[in-house]
């Protein structure tokens, strides 16, 4: 195909490319025929949408480090699996690894509590990246964008501070006894954290410092970002189209175009459909800038990332 027909498809794929950030040049082979736009694949099942939530939500905590929510710089979903290509940063990689990888809490009795990271995720490297997986389970993602001898030096530092399970070739009892309790309380509901995760580009505004944060609430979850996308855009994303997922917006406070020097933040509350869950979604307005002080945490985070 030549660039000019190639360059003729730019509205079939933008749509998808702002939900996932994926080059034009990756996705134009799915433009079929007729096409109008290139639709987001969904989990094809219950354990690939329940690691895909394990991961977003126990991940998003990590706050504004560059312009990309989470460290991650696109995503490839498909339904049997979904590729993500983080930062090639080892403060990044590190942690990602000290937050996914699951480790024995000794000192907490609740079932929820006493498995930190994700609940019988195992990782090996080859193949193209870092795949993370639960053995016995369908469930699968892959890490890229950096080299993958970082993952198993900064692994070895997570096993060599904490109490790892990780470690073990099949599920150990207390990590079952946390998956089923975090199953039953639908902590980490996967019909909201797997579609984000596959749209987390969605999220980003257009500065250069990014974040991404979420948790459980009464009745849902709490959406939050920092200096994200404006209201409008953000709507239209998640909502109708063929990238969107259907929400409905109940109440909107927009401050979107009022003086940026005023720090107003944004709230929008969302119905999923069919459901009574709701997101809340709130877009805190803090204006950051990739200052010296941002600049000197990172350049820290990856000069402790292998010796901590």
């Amino acid at each position: 195909m030549s660039c000019e027909a190639r360059e003729l498809l730019l509205p079939v794929t933008e749509i998808r490319r702002r939900c996932t950030g994926e080059s034009h040049q990756s996705l134009y082979p799915l433009c079929r025929p007729g096409t109008t736009a290139v639709s987001i694949a969904s989990a094809a099942t219950r354990e690939q949408a329940e690691l895909e939530a394990a991961v977003f939500f126990t991940v998003c905590k990590i706050g504004g480090v560059s312009a990309h929510p989470l460290g991650i710089h696109h995503v490839r979903p498909q339904a049997q699996r979904l590729t993500i290509r983080l930062l090639a940063e080892p403060g990044v990689i590190r942690y990602w690894a000290e937050m996914l990888l699951p480790r024995d809490n000794i000192e907490c009795a609740d079932p929820r509590d006493r498995v930190g990271g994700v609940c019988g995720l195992r990782s090996r490297t080859g193949n193209g990246g870092v795949h993370l997986y639960r053995p016995g389970h369908t469930g699968r993602l892959l890490l890229t964008g950096f080299p993958a001898h970082w993952w198993d030096r900064v692994t070895q530092r997570v096993q060599y501070n904490y109490t790892a399970l990780f470690t073990r070739p099949v599920w150990t009892p207390i990590e079952q006894a946390a998956y089923a309790t975090l199953r039953a309380s639908a902590l980490e509901p996967p019909l909201i954290g797997s579609p984000l995760l596959r749209r987390i580009r969605a999220t980003a505004g257009p500065g250069p410092v990014n974040s991404t944060d979420a948790w459980t609430t009464l009745g849902g979850i709490r959406l939050e970002t920092t200096d994200g996308p404006p209201c409008d855009e953000f709507i239209r994303l998640f909502t109708d189209g063929p990238c969107g997922l259907g929400w409905q917006v109940e109440t909107v406070s927009c401050a979107c175009h009022r003086g940026r020097e005023e720090h107003l933040g944004c709230m929008v509350d969302f119905r999923m459909p069919n459901t009574e869950q709701y997101v809340y979604y709130s877009n805190l307005r803090w204006n950051r800038t990739m200052d010296a002080r941002r600049r000197e945490l990172l350049a820290e985070m990856n000069q402790r990332a292998f010796t901590d």
